[in-house]
């Protein structure tokens, strides 16, 4: 499943045209947690045009409108480290 959800990310993310992009699957580290039973825990570096300009919580508005439902079911928890070409 975790495969299937880190290319599902991959593909959700493509839209904001990535320059960098990884996708790290932490959810081994939260087995037994309350909510790794019904999604995994991610984490993302992404690096795109998308987020100059804007802060922190503005660049986490991008990539959660990105990911979309993806938040209700097949991910628990997602990690951001968002930043625009040149920030890096």
């Amino acid at each position: 499943m975790s495969a299937d959800t880190v290319e599902l990310l991959r593909q959700r993310l493509a839209v904001l045209d990535p320059v960098a992009l990884t996708i790290e699957d932490e959810s081994h580290l939260h087995a037994g947690h309350a909510g790794a039973r019904d999604g995994g825990h991610y984490k993302i570096h992404i690096v795109a045009a998308a987020f100059a300009g804007k802060n922190t919580v503005g660049r986490h508005r991008i990539v959660y409108d990105a990911v979309g439902d993806l938040m209700r079911g097949k991910i628990h928890a997602l990690g951001i480290n968002a930043a625009a070409p040149g920030e890096v």
